[in-house]
């Protein structure tokens, strides 16, 4: 898909707002065939999938208040990056609005589509060129890049986009804060576990219990 950006806000938001809730948009930019929404989401949260859902429905109503049907001009993409992860613990999900049939084909009538990504998530076995993409993501999180790993010019740019003050050292500080305390809540979760599984040692159960129970490798289980 080839998008030529033509027009970019930030902190989007659409006068008047659509529905009873006014989303506010990080990242937004349009084409003549394309809105393209970013949105990233530091802190995790029990609705984000709710969430965004409702803002990406939100683009797409505001272009068919305008509209002679409800086919809107625009095709709108929305992609959420979650830098402190989700409990589904995958770099890429899609949600495809597009109808298949029963054996799984898509009709080809609805393009419109929210991509979630997870950087911290991202492994050998995430498909090239996502994987470089979410790794120089992920790398700009924890101010540790080797710009020498990374040869696309587009993340280049990001690169020297970063270096030029665009992000502003409060947000930069803000999501490297809640990215490594989201760090720290794993451990003391694995550190919580094994406290439980030494306790139930010491009253007796039986090590393929606290296995199960805790997901640790207790003992022979």
């Amino acid at each position: 898909m080839a998008i030529t950006i033509e027009h970019v806000e930030t902190e989007k938001e659409f006068d008047p707002p659509i529905g009873y809730v006014k989303p506010r948009f990080d990242l937004f930019a349009e084409d003549i065939s394309h809105r393209v929404i970013v949105d990233i989401q530091h802190a995790r949260t029990t609705d984000h999938y709710d969430r965004f859902l409702y803002y990406h429905c939100v683009a797409l109503l505001e272009q068919i208040s305008s509209s002679a049907n409800y086919r809107p001009d625009l095709k709108v993409f929305t992609v959420v990056v979650l830098t402190s992860g989700d409990r589904h613990r995958t770099p890429i999900s899609v949600t495809d609005f597009d109808p298949h049939d029963l054996v799984g084909r898509p009709l080809g009538e609805i393009p419109h589509k929210i991509i979630y990504l997870c950087p911290k998530y991202v492994s050998k076995d995430t498909p090239q060129p996502y994987r470089e993409w979410l790794e120089a993501i992920n790398d700009t999180l924890d101010e540790e890049v080797d710009e020498s790993m990374y040869h696309r010019a587009e993340i280049q740019k990001l690169f020297a986009t970063i270096q030029s003050d665009h992000i502003s050292p409060e947000e930069r500080a803000r999501m490297i804060e809640e990215y490594h305390q989201e760090e720290l809540q794993e451990v003391a979760v694995e550190e919580g576990k094994r406290t439980i599984a030494f306790a139930l040692l010491q009253q007796g159960v039986a090590v393929e219990v606290i296995a199960k129970a805790t997901g640790l490798s207790v003992g022979g289980a």
